[in-house]
């Protein structure tokens, strides 16, 4: 047969494509050098199941074939999977369907037809980024978004915790902080501010929260712009390919779906004593208070705890941060203190080994005055101190524990509520998957989240393999100075390679932006942790110091690439920045060499 001409033969090809589907119980079409085709027709020898094969290399006219076939599934690759004229997938897709039981329910012709291709639960980064990008490769989509009000009665937009109430308006806030800060300096460097320089928080909180505003327009905006169907509800399994949608009036609309991806995020914790829910609030209020929260207690030492009372003190306000035992557990403590001695020199008030047992109302008002009563962790001292606001930041819970996880089978650690997921991040639930934070020993991370939704679509929907990698991911705690990381902490380090086989180089620095200003004077710091049996190649990273995110970020990059101590001695620096200090890191920890800096 002569060849078919592309824009003419397409009617054609298209044409036997639906005869073949129409005459045949199962069509695979393959190529015959392709093993992911073997095994599929390897499969449906074992099932005892006849199928008609199309090998797409021994026709001419492949080129046209393949187009049709993109153009029909969204899928562009081999082998492409037809039971019953419904598209399954490629290998991966006829392997999974085999192993959960749907592939012979197919077969069968007995198979239910579900609602959608996918369901969503959870609007944050990482459903987004899923549904958005199963969307993309051509399947029906709806994404399930609930935010359950906190007892204050706050409550937001679509985006999940980042957008609203987490690193959009954590950053802005930490911003602000450091132009009020900038002021400050600009005096020492000739500008002539004669103002007392004052912050409005409520035009602060507007300009912020209208931002933000946009940013939820927009994410709707997005899905509808691909057809994913965006509903505000509350999901719940009532069996496993079912859920219930609950709007916020009450109207229950049931859903079914071939699979799911559970992608709630989490929630703040609260104390569990007296006053703690009636009286305080967390990071998912903070953000849009409409009054400043004037004298502030912050209880706890996470990173949410350190940033928040970090750009609070950055605004003016009295600020303590309360602390039952170390800052920023699982981060590294050399750095953790080191950030925490920086906030307690400019004018953060620490109260260590102390927890909280009860709060009380001493007057009502926006802000009020609170009592707090806390007690020693060491002896039975009992102390009390009054503020306007208290601020609780002690850890997230994962929101897995009333949406029917129960119903769909789906296990999760009873301890915390995370969800344990295998390296494709699906749970023991073949149907049922599961990124962001609330994975059993990940990364709580936004951008982590994002990557994992999208690998995991087109793992699902384009036939990809490439699965999130979740080593070496380097992140940024914004405190007034800030920390970024990638790799190993000094701590865990130690723990797995040993003393003897690491070299840990590092030094203080003072950023030239600071000396006109005359302030904090070698209180910057970094340091690299090498290992002594691989080349001395870099395990650990760690910078305190301005601009952390953005001197991180490119770090991370070659962290990623396995980037030894020469060849970071072998860079050239761009000066006089802060990022070049790694560069020409040459004490090390072991020698106990000065490290102070005398400038640029």
């Amino acid at each position: 047969m002569p060849p078919i001409d592309q824009d003419a033969g397409k009617t054609e090809v298209r044409g036997r494509v639906h005869h073949l589907l129409d005459s045949n119980q199962v069509v695979v079409f393959s190529k015959t050098y392709c093993p992911y085709c073997v095994t599929v027709k390897d499969l449906f020898k074992e099932l005892d199941v006849q199928c008609q094969v199309v090998e797409l290399d021994l026709l001419e006219d492949v080129t046209i074939y393949m187009d049709v076939l993109a153009e029909m599934t969204g899928q562009t690759t081999v082998p492409s999977v037809f039971i019953h004229k419904k598209h399954l997938g490629g290998c991966d897709s006829t392997l999974q369907a085999h192993q959960d039981g749907r592939l012979l329910r197919l077969l069968k012709g007995d198979d239910q037809t579900y609602d959608y291709d996918l369901i969503v639960i959870g609007g944050g980064s990482g459903g987004l980024a899923c549904s958005k990008e199963a969307a993309i490769l051509g399947k029906k989509v709806m994404v399930l978004d609930y935010v359950v009000p906190t007892p204050k009665g706050t409550t937001w937009g679509l985006g999940g915790t980042c957008v609203n109430v987490g690193c959009i308006p954590k950053k802005l806030m930490h911003q602000t902080a450091l132009l009020g800060t900038a002021v400050q300096d600009a005096r020492k460097y000739g500008w002539e501010i004669d103002e007392n320089v004052k912050h409005n928080w409520e035009a602060m909180i507007l300009a912020i929260n209208n931002y933000i505003g946009s940013l939820n327009w927009g994410y709707r905006v997005a899905l509808k712009d691909k057809n994913v169907n965006y509903v505000n509800a509350y999901a719940e399994f009532v069996e496993p390919h079912k859920v219930k949608a609950r709007t916020k009036r009450g109207k229950e609309t049931m859903y079914t779906a071939s699979r799911f991806v559970l992608a709630t995020g989490e929630r703040p914790r609260y104390l569990g004593i007296p006053g703690d829910k009636e009286y305080c609030i967390t990071s998912d209020d903070l953000f849009s208070l409409p009054h400043c929260p004037g004298k502030t207690l912050v209880i706890g030492a996470s990173y949410v705890a350190l940033e928040c009372g970090g750009f609070l003190a950055g605004l003016g306000l009295d600020v303590t941060v309360m602390v039952r035992s170390i800052l920023l557990r699982g981060f590294d403590q050399d750095m953790a203190n080191r950030a925490g001695e920086h906030m307690e020199e400019h004018g953060v008030k620490f109260l260590r080994k102390y927890v909280p047992v009860k709060v009380e109302e001493i007057e009502a008002g926006a802000p009020g005055r609170l009592k707090v009563t806390a007690k020693s962790t060491e002896s039975d001292e009992v102390i009390e101190g009054e503020y306007n606001t208290v601020l609780i930041a002690v850890g997230r819970d994962a929101c897995t524990d009333k949406i029917g996880l129960d119903v769909a089978g789906v296990q999760v650690n009873p301890k915390n509520g995370k969800v344990p997921v295998s390296d494709e991040e699906q749970t023991n639930v073949p149907h049922v998957y599961a990124i962001g934070d609330i994975l059993e020993g990940k990364w709580e991370l936004t951008p982590v989240a994002i990557q994992a939704g999208k690998l995991l679509a087109r793992r699902l929907y384009a036939g990809a393999s490439l699965t999130c990698d979740y080593i070496n991911v380097p992140t940024t705690v914004f405190t007034p100075l800030e920390y970024g990381c990638c790799g190993l902490s000094e701590e865990k380090a130690l723990e797995m390679y040993g003393e003897e086989n690491l070299e840990i180089y590092h030094t203080q620095s003072w950023p030239l932006e600071f000396t006109v200003a005359n302030r904090d004077n070698n209180k910057c710091y970094s340091k690299v942790i090498c290992n002594k049996l691989d080349d001395n190649r870099v395990i650990g990273f760690h910078y305190l110091g301005p601009n952390a995110g953005e001197v991180t970020q490119g770090y991370g990059v070659a962290i990623k690439c396995g980037v030894t101590k020469e060849q970071l001695d072998n860079t050239i620096g761009i000066h006089p920045t802060c990022a070049e200090i790694f560069t020409t890191l040459d004490v090390t920890k072991s020698s106990g060499g000065n490290i102070a800096q005398p400038g640029c």
